[in-house]
């Protein structure tokens, strides 16, 4: 029997390095598509060891493999993922956290929720994939911290997106130059922001904060031109080649919303 959790995916707009290295500033809120992780012990599938499948496919997933192991189990994990994966939705994140809490039901471990939450950023960050998304999809809603601890709002704003590919988070969080900018900038920006205000007012300070990184490709680019002449907002999900956009109608291509709700546990299936 498998057990199964959905996590929210997440999209960060503004972000800066804590001083600890350990997780980061800036400003994230939840999406109500995300993963589902359905987990079955490797005794079901008559093979030892973890194995991971995405969409189908066996694949190499570090972060959920590292939190495997911090649970110490060996499991069958699936994953469907309804974000793009590795466009800056928190798709790592968010198989992680969902197979994290799928494992600790499936196999016993009695772990608090808090305690699955830990295992997953720990993994996340020893794997460079991400910096805190678990913590924004653990809770829902819009966080940020601009240094003086994590606040959160619970929202619900209809949103488009469109993305052109990937970027690296690891490439990213690993060149010091590029770091070293986007902590400046980062920085600034949040001192800046308001995120109690509205999603709109949010996505005009996060575009001046992502040009100012030069991260933004032409592709990005032009999708956010295409918004603004549409009379919406919109800036690029850190970290990829991805435009998420408030008050546009049918200008990008997908569709999401904020979302206030969080991981939780689904029903275990029979397969």
């Amino acid at each position: 029997m498998g057990q199964r959790a959905f996590s929210p995916g997440s999209v960060t707009t503004v972000f800066a390095p804590s001083d600890d290295h350990d997780g980061s500033l800036g400003v994230s809120f939840a999406v109500a598509d995300g993963v589902t992780a359905t987990v079955e012990s490797t005794d079901e599938h008559g093979s030892s060891g973890t194995q991971v499948r995405l969409d189908g496919v066996r694949t190499a997933f570090d972060p959920v493999e590292r939190a495997l192991d911090d649970l110490g189990v060996a499991a069958a994990v699936d994953l469907e993922a309804t974000i793009p994966v590795g466009c800056g939705f928190g798709a790592s994140g968010a198989a992680t956290l969902a197979t994290t809490l799928a494992a600790n039901e499936r196999f016993d471990r009695g772990l608090a929720r808090e305690d699955c939450v830990a295992v997953a950023h720990r993994a996340e960050v020893a794997a460079g994939t991400g910096l805190g998304d678990v913590f924004v999809q653990h809770r829902g809603g819009i966080l940020w911290n601009a240094g003086d601890g994590v606040e959160r709002r619970a929202a619900s704003t209809p949103l488009e997106y469109e993305t052109f590919g990937g970027i690296a988070t690891a490439d990213v969080l690993g060149d010091e130059a590029t770091l070293a900018r986007i902590d400046e900038r980062g920085r600034d920006a949040l001192a800046d922001l308001d995120p109690p205000g509205s999603v709109a007012a949010l996505f005009d300070r996060s575009w001046t904060f992502a040009r100012e990184t030069g991260l933004p490709t032409a592709d990005v680019r032009d999708a956010v031109d295409r918004c603004e002449a549409a009379g919406g907002r919109a800036t690029m999900a850190m970290v990829g080649e991805t435009v998420v956009a408030t008050g546009t109608d049918g200008t990008l291509a997908g569709e999401t919303s904020v979302t206030a709700d969080g991981a939780t546990l689904r029903p275990p299936t029979d397969r």
